[in-house]
């Protein structure tokens, strides 16, 4: 799943001990841009992916992309939004897929204020869809003027 927002606070790292080894948890916070905007608490585990989200510089525009996991303890049900990657995010721009990328990393390649843009290529036109058939209803039937109806009551 992808959300898009603004990041507004990076969470602090907490670090243990299991039967695997050391490990290490991070989070963020994102705020969305919609009418009504709303807080989105993100998770990442590895060292890798807490350091990805220490790269991002605060307050920028950013797709999240997540998993999200639920868990049940004693009847209540938790839910953990797992961060799988972040990238800078352009309204307008539709995400490239890019096979064989790693699918954690940041890379802040933002042009600076007032920077030109590369240009972009044109997308081909999209083909033209029939227009739909035109529908003809019949007309509703008239209510029977006061004492025509055939009701028993």
């Amino acid at each position: 799943m992808e959300i898009n927002g603004r990041l507004i606070k990076i969470l602090p790292d907490v670090e243990g001990e299991g039967q695997r080894g050391h490990w290490i948890k991070g989070g963020f916070v994102i705020e969305t841009g919609d009418d009504f905007p709303r807080k989105a608490a993100f998770i990442t585990f590895g060292e890798e992916r807490v350091a990805m989200v220490k790269n991002i510089p605060m307050g920028s525009m950013v797709q999240v992309t997540f998993n999200p996991e639920s868990r049940e303890f004693n009847d209540r049900w938790y839910t953990d939004l797992r961060c799988t990657r972040v990238q800078p995010f352009v309204p307008g721009q539709m995400p490239a897929a890019q096979p064989g990328a790693p699918a954690a990393g940041y890379a802040w390649n933002a042009q600076p204020q007032g920077a030109a843009a590369p240009a972009a290529q044109a997308a081909p036109a999209a083909p033209e869809q029939p227009a739909a058939p035109a529908q003809n209803f019949a007309a509703a039937p008239q209510m029977p003027a006061a004492g025509e109806d055939d009701l028993p009551f």
